[in-house]
């Protein structure tokens, strides 16, 4: 089983990152323990630890500390451009985006929204949040916030069933508004994930997590969208584009 060519680790690394691209182990799954693995490749821990290590330093597995080890697959590239296009990014590499939406309620404007949308502190709001899905893994949790007095009737009925049918609020804003938008400016933070998310994410307390916090506007430049999308810092790569 153990080829003697390189170094034990590496082959116990190569012998489980084959077993993951096979998808004997999928993403998600827990890796079976150190006891478990260092009994049938006959190694010690030690040895077992460092397989382990080149398969983190590939992305292709998590250590969380009481827990264990979990497959999470390569990152996902997410693209950000003047374009939003999350379906299409998700599709073009082999993923299956889906979609469960949250809440939709309206709220006042806390400072941070009122700047984002340039409205009065207070001002009402639609708030739209969604848990996205990649291959039903979820990968990240969007909270749009649209001016009420520019969308209204965004929170009835009839605008939450064509979110739940169709999944996507750029086709919501085109199709019910007539109201086409491009990103104007998104700044990404690192954080750690907060008790709330780390529960919907599936990921443990104190995974790191990419923060982006987005304006869209429409074609006449009026800000219409302030977004703040929280993505799973192992299961997501967002790369900008110069267009």
């Amino acid at each position: 089983m153990i080829r003697e060519v390189l170094p034990v680790y590496s082959q116990i690394a190569e012998e489980l990152r084959r077993n993951i691209h096979q998808e004997i182990y999928k993403v998600g799954d827990k890796l079976p323990t150190e006891a478990q693995l260092s009994e049938y490749f006959s190694v010690n821990r030690h040895t077992l630890r460092r397989a382990i290590a080149i398969l983190k330093t590939e992305g292709l597995v998590r250590v969380d500390r009481g827990r264990g080890t979990f497959v999470v697959g390569r990152p996902i590239k997410y693209f950000i451009g003047k374009r939003v296009r999350y379906n299409q990014t998700l599709i073009a590499q082999g993923q299956k985006p889906s979609f469960r939406l949250l809440q939709i309620v309206e709220i006042p404007a806390d400072a941070s929204i009122a700047q984002g949308l340039e409205v009065e502190v207070g001002a009402p709001v639609a708030l739209i949040e969604r848990l996205a899905f990649a291959d039903d893994q979820p990968i990240n949790i969007s909270s749009s916030h649209f001016p009420l007095d520019r969308f209204p009737g965004i929170l009835e009925e009839e605008a939450i069933e064509f979110l739940r049918e169709k999944g996507s609020i750029s086709k919501l804003l085109r199709e019910k508004y007539n109201s086409d938008h491009i990103r104007r400016t998104t700044h990404v933070y690192a954080r750690i994930v907060t008790h709330q998310d780390a529960s919907v994410l599936e990921v443990p307390l104190n995974h790191p997590i990419l923060l982006a916090e987005s304006v869209n506007v429409n074609q006449d430049g009026n800000i219409i969208e302030y977004g703040v999308t929280r993505f799973r810092g192992d299961r997501m790569e967002l790369v900008f584009e110069n267009e």
